[in-house]
């Protein structure tokens, strides 16, 4: 096609699920029941977290910044999932698209580092009980999570930029439900050899470095509870990384296989339901995840459902 020929793309048609019209309704239920279960969950802990002393430690500080990170995932995708179904497709302008991209990427890139942090402060509460809340003092944590946080917009920024130089002309329809990374380049008239260079490299080193963060520290973490000379203690003491261990191999397994797998291997819809699972199945179990298991949750919520149910009794 010729050069003269081409149009500047000014706005977006996300199709969505436009190939199973026949599961619009149903699946509209389902993304907003996630939708209501996951803001209720996260949010929800995000409050608990902060009205109940019994949890203002490290621990549960990161915990509500996961929390809070799995709130902003949902509301950036969620709902532009949900007008996408009711409209059959949407059209989103160049520069929401970007912002939605911007966005998604803070959330997903902050949640990496913040895993990788929420691993070593199970190391330094498991190998130094006794120094814990001294090692890992309000200004240390507070130096974590701005990390956390500069190194997730560092790599937003990167990776937005890397995307939204890129010449986009007259085909304009994304087959996906939001703006994604590979949707994108598929979509992309200009040479995209440099954004999907920088773009796969710089993610897969996101994902390596917090990975090997991780496993050095269940490691360190592994070697303490060895020493220890109780079976019982170390089952006790093993049982509190639980939680964070399932969420680290639902989140980096399912960032492994989108990123890192050779796109030569998937297809549209493979990529569509594991899009799914980590920006709307992951962050609604994560509040479950960290509370069914977790005497600390269940013991802060029972106490304030208590006190909730004990100042309607007396109103009445």
């Amino acid at each position: 096609m010729a050069k003269n020929n081409l149009t500047t793309v000014t706005e977006f048609i996300l199709m969505g699920f436009t190939d199973h019209p026949r599961l619009v309704v149903p699946l509209f239920m389902i993304f907003l029941t996630f939708y209501l279960v996951s803001l209720l969950g996260n949010v929800g802990l995000v409050i608990l977290i902060q009205v109940n002393v019994q949890l203002h430690i490290p621990m549960y500080f990161f915990l509500s910044h996961l929390a809070l990170l799995d709130a902003c995932y949902t509301s950036v995708i969620i709902p532009q999932i949900l007008a996408t179904l009711e409209r059959g497709k949407t059209a989103i302008s160049y520069g929401q698209c970007a912002a939605q991209f911007f966005f998604f990427t803070i959330c997903a890139s902050t949640e990496c580092f913040l895993l990788a942090v929420m691993a070593y402060d199970r190391y330094v509460a498991i190998s130094n009980p006794l120094l814990y809340t001294m090692v890992m003092n309000p200004r240390i944590c507070w130096n974590l999570i701005a990390g956390a946080y500069a190194c997730g917009l560092l790599g937003a920024t990167v990776r937005t930029t890397c995307t939204f130089t890129l010449s986009f002309c007259n085909d304009n329809q994304i087959n996906f439900f939001f703006c994604d990374l590979p949707p994108l380049l598929r979509l992309a008239c200009s040479d995209t050899t440099n954004t999907e260079v920088i773009t796969i490299f710089f993610g897969n080193f996101v994902i390596l470095v917090n990975a090997l963060i991780i496993l050095i520290s269940y490691l360190l973490i592994i070697k303490a509870i060895l020493r220890m000379k109780s079976s019982g203690s170390r089952v006790k003491t093993f049982s509190t990384c639980v939680s964070h261990l399932t969420a680290v191999a639902l989140f980096f397994g399912t960032l492994t296989f989108m990123y890192i797998r050779s796109s030569s291997h998937k297809s549209l819809e493979e990529e569509k339901a594991v899009s799914v699972f980590y920006t709307v199945v992951i962050p609604m179990l994560n509040p479950l995840i960290y509370s069914l298991r977790n005497k600390d949750v269940k013991s802060a919520f029972r106490k304030v459902t208590g006190k909730f149910q004990v100042s309607q009794i007396m109103s009445e």
